[in-house]
């Protein structure tokens, strides 16, 4: 999740802790306890140096100096939470790859093959795709370099980079004997985080798989197709956040806006009571009033749950599927030049009623399983925030995930079938539509 301007969760926050001893030098000398204080830190710094030391001194094998200082970094972060934690700045590359929603590259899907690349197919409207490379396609070689002894990441990294830099692909295609030489040209690749389609031709059916970038943008547009698309047939709107892990909190805050004309989406409270913020709606429902179903599971987390719970509290959707994740936490990011960054969680968020969902969820207004194959029973449930190791406590009954398993054939989908069946009016269920109880009589 992230703040573009004041709170990110996955964003950037730019610090000068020199010029801050400089400026307030209060804060080590202002009194008497503030200075034992300060003492005892730097005790402990000099206990860490001393351990330092000692490991690269004495350790069986010269140990890489860089590696201590970035493991001792992990460990202390991850002491914290299980939120928090240092990125390289590889990682912190391809995190921001991931937020951003776009990347110079050539638009195919891949994994690994027997020590080779295979093709699982090519993104549309890409280089990739007009280039006619095709599902089960096995790369061999990139600019003439055998992919044989690299991993998939390094493999993919030498296929993304500049916009308009060629990369020639070496390609063995069934059926055929001798390899085939493609040259490509990369070009913007965006992850699309929203898939639409109208089904039953009156029922918009919206998936989102994460909140990137552009993930308000595409779900604009999949609202303003599915209405062109279904004319005065649209019944509502059926919304699926099951399994997707979160993301932007500035894009979780769009998503909720898009369906409400006022109100709270979400409040975050730091340690600090003046770090506190409320994100309010803006008026201007998109979906014009039409009825809302928001699918969840065991999967959906942290901006999943800021979405499902503002559309709740709100009374603008009925929450279908089984408890959330229970993630209710924010992270900042900081980084730290070409050192990476470090993922520091910040603050706690909240439902427009005032509710955390730390290690708690969203619990739906319909609770509807799945039948689990006998193969998959006992994987699919998630542990939730509550079954992680040293998560941030929310006092007493604290709850675990649920099952996170969706079927791969939609006639088997028992939670999206009962949705499009509370839409038609085949089922029928006093929390559908929700009711604003402070108005009704």
């Amino acid at each position: 999740m992230m703040r573009k301007v004041s709170l990110i969760l996955f964003g950037a926050v730019i610090g000068a802790s020199a010029a801050g001893m400089a400026l307030q030098p209060r804060a080590f000398f202002g009194s008497v306890a503030e200075a034992a204080g300060a003492a005892d830190t730097y005790r402990q710094l000099n206990l860490f140096g001393d351990v330092f030391e000692r490991v690269r001194a004495d350790y069986v094998e010269k140990p890489d100096d860089a590696k201590l200082v970035e493991s001792a970094i992990n460990g202390m972060l991850s002491g914290l939470d299980p939120h928090s934690s240092y990125m390289d700045a590889k990682a912190f590359k391809e995190m921001r790859t991931n937020t951003d929603g776009e990347f110079g590259g050539l638009g195919i899907k891949v994994q690994m093959f027997e020590n080779a690349i295979r093709v699982e197919g090519a993104i549309d409207d890409t280089p990739a795709a007009r280039a006619g490379i095709r599902a089960k396609d096995v790369i061999t070689k990139l600019d003439g370099e055998p992919v044989d002894g690299l991993s998939l990441e390094q493999a993919v990294d030498k296929m993304r980079g500049p916009i308009n830099t060629p990369i020639t692909l070496t390609i063995q295609r069934e059926g055929q004997e001798k390899p085939l030489e493609v040259k490509i040209v990369r070009d913007k690749i965006k992850l699309d985080s929203v898939k639409w389609e109208l089904a039953g031709d009156d029922i918009g059916y919206i998936r989102v798989s994460q909140f990137n970038a552009t993930t308000f943008e595409g779900l604009s547009k999949a609202i303003d197709q599915i209405s062109d698309k279904a004319g005065d047939k649209l019944k509502g709107y059926v919304i699926d956040l099951r399994n997707n892990p979160g993301g932007l909190l500035d894009q979780a805050i769009a998503v909720s806006d898009a369906f409400l004309e006022r109100g709270e989406i979400v409040s975050t409270r730091g340690r600090n009571p003046d770090e506190s913020q409320r994100f309010n709606a803006r008026s201007g429902d998109l979906a014009k009033g039409k009825p809302v179903i928001v699918l969840i599971n065991g999967g959906s987390a942290s901006a999943s749950e800021i979405v499902a719970g503002a559309l709740q509290d709100q009374k603008r959707a009925t929450i279908l599927g089984t408890r959330s994740f229970g993630k209710g936490s924010v992270q900042t990011i900081i980084p730290l030049g070409t050192a990476g960054a470090i993922r520091l969680t910040t603050a706690r968020y909240y439902t427009p009623s005032g509710k955390s969902i730390q290690a708690k969820g969203i619990m739906p207004d319909i609770e509807v399983g799945q039948d689990v194959p006998d193969d998959v029973k006992g994987k699919d449930e998630t542990k939730g925030e509550a079954g992680l190791k040293g998560h941030l406590k929310n006092g007493e009954q604290e709850q675990s995930g649920s099952s996170a398993y969706i079927p791969p054939e939609r006639k088997d989908d028992k939670q999206l079938n009962y949705a499009f069946d509370l839409m038609h009016g085949i089922q029928s269920n006093a929390n559908f539509p929700p009711q604003n109880k402070t108005s009704a009589n």
